[in-house]
């Protein structure tokens, strides 16, 4: 035998025996799996339930026999991959694989920012559009109407036109995320001298602040000016929207001027994975005490209350090893491993405007108070268009004002991803595969008491049909809108 077969031949037996399908370590790593959604899945006792509308003990049936059958590291990646996605939770999802670290790198260079170039270093921030700033619906197509934003050199695509065969006015703005990403924001605040130093650094907290201020000052004008044409009704497409960061729950302060209350927030009973969230919170309000003499009471029973709800991390953790076994009502479970943690808005779920004199204070407790200026710049009838593809952050802006009877929703029910993440908590790594998964840590309480990972459903529902125009489609939309209006009548004087 040569020694170039013979080097050959050992070659090939080492990667035969590294590539050697072992049923028993994939057995392993989704029995890990398993355990790591058990502690840590905020979303796993909603699903256990019938509500939830995945049966998991058949789905941990199904799991065990395709991995008891699969014949290759292939056939058992796909059945991990298939027992995921059989949630239908967009934020608990498989991430891309990592190579190892090899060696320490060193720390890259921070870019060397001009005040002259500003498209090239809004570029190197992230600065970016994303998605798309077409409406979901194609409201263009339709007679009489009028673009007012293209959502390109503006931040939000808008237009205003008559609904249906009456002359009734509609406003139509579009979100295609919640984030204040748009480079066209950031080119605008580039220059300003309150972004740079005396040394003519550029101070990125202060930009990005800007920029988020300008987002919803943008959302404020349009409408401004949908009240000054004399509109009757706004909708507000948010279908297609991906979602992004709180401004789902604080933008929806702009549209109404009722008092919107924030969606209760649960945590996950993980120290790991929620400790830091609190952490972060305790600190603004740790921060807030004494900046401001006449709220102290109030910061400190949000201190007291927060610093319970960490404490309850600890306290009474259930095993969740049972959902495997059996479906339990979710309004009669009292095993859920999740802990209350304030609401989407922050540790109050409301604060009424003049509350706390000091803006920073007030936005310790309670979010929305950032932008509380433009709260109710919309006074009207509202409305939400949602579809399959409404997901995140954009399911927390459609049900805080569904829950409040603030809008009604309409289109389809939206894709049901829900509360994802309130830190950024370690993926769940598989000890064999290394199969990397994100894992939630958060829920988001309806007003029904339901999770909102089970999605909106629309109050007046406008499902697609079988090869249907999408001009149609929008006349469909419209026409109902319009019909909707009518039977309302005349705005409530809390509308308007």
């Amino acid at each position: 035998m040569t020694v170039a077969l013979l080097v050959g031949l050992m070659a090939f037996s080492g990667r035969a025996q590294v590539t050697r399908f072992d049923r028993a370590l994939w057995l392993q790593d989704y029995a890990t799996l398993k355990q790591a959604l058990e502690k840590s899945y905020s979303n796993l006792a909603w699903f256990a339930s019938p509500e939830g509308g995945v049966d998991l003990p058949a789905l941990d049936r199904r799991t065990l026999t395709a991995l008891q059958s699969a014949q290759s590291d292939d056939e058992a990646r796909s059945v991990l991959l298939s027992f995921v996605t059989s949630f239908h939770d967009g934020h608990f999802s498989p991430l891309p694989s990592v190579a190892p670290v090899a060696a320490a790198h060193a720390r890259p260079d921070t870019p060397a920012y001009s005040r002259q170039d500003a498209a090239g270093g809004c570029a190197a921030l992230g600065f970016s559009f994303e998605g798309t700033a077409a409406f979901s619906t194609p409201f263009e197509s339709q007679r009489g109407f009028h673009l007012l934003a293209d959502g390109l050199t503006q931040p939000f695509r808008a237009g205003e036109l008559t609904a249906g065969d009456t002359p009734v006015k509609i406003g139509i703005v579009r979100i295609h995320d919640f984030e204040s990403t748009q480079p066209s924001l950031c080119l605008e605040v580039w220059p300003q001298d309150n972004v740079w130093d005396a040394q003519g650094n550029l101070r990125r907290g202060v930009l990005q602040d800007e920029v988020e201020a300008r987002w919803y000052q943008a959302l404020a004008t349009l409408l401004r000016t949908f009240r000054t044409d004399g509109v009757a009704a706004v909708l507000v497409d948010v279908g297609n929207n991906p979602g992004g960061d709180d401004s789902g729950d604080i933008a929806a302060r702009l549209f109404t001027a009722r008092p919107l209350r924030s969606s209760p927030l649960w945590m996950s009973q993980d120290q790991t994975a929620s400790t830091p969230y609190f952490d972060e919170q305790l600190t603004d309000l740790h921060d807030a005490l004494g900046r401001d003499p006449a709220s102290q009471n109030l910061v400190n029973q949000s201190f007291t209350v927060f610093t319970a709800q960490k404490d309850a991390l600890t306290k009474n953790v259930c095993p969740m090893d049972w959902v495997w076994r059996e479906r339990r009502a979710w309004a009669q479970q009292p095993c859920r491993r999740l802990t209350e943690a304030g609401s989407a808005g922050g540790p109050l779920a409301y604060l009424a405007p003049g509350t706390v004199a000091n803006p920073d204070v007030a936005q310790a407790l309670h979010w929305p108070a950032l932008i509380q200026p433009l709260w109710g710049t919309w006074t009207g009838s509202l409305y939400v268009l949602t579809n399959s593809h409404t997901y995140s952050a954009a399911e927390m802006f459609a049900a805080v004002l569904q829950n409040n009877q603030a809008a009604k929703i309409i289109g389809e029910r939206t894709g049901g991803d829900g509360c994802g993440f309130m830190n950024t908590p370690d993926p769940v790594v598989l000890p064999n595969s290394h199969l990397r998964f994100r894992v939630p840590n958060c829920v988001r309480i309806r007003a029904d008491s339901t999770d909102e990972v089970a999605g909106v459903t629309p109050d007046i529902p406008i499902l697609p049909t079988q090869g249907e125009n999408p001009r149609w489609r929008a006349i469909r939309l419209l026409g109902a809108l319009s019909a909707d209006l009518e039977r309302r009548g005349p705005p409530s004087s809390q509308d308007r």
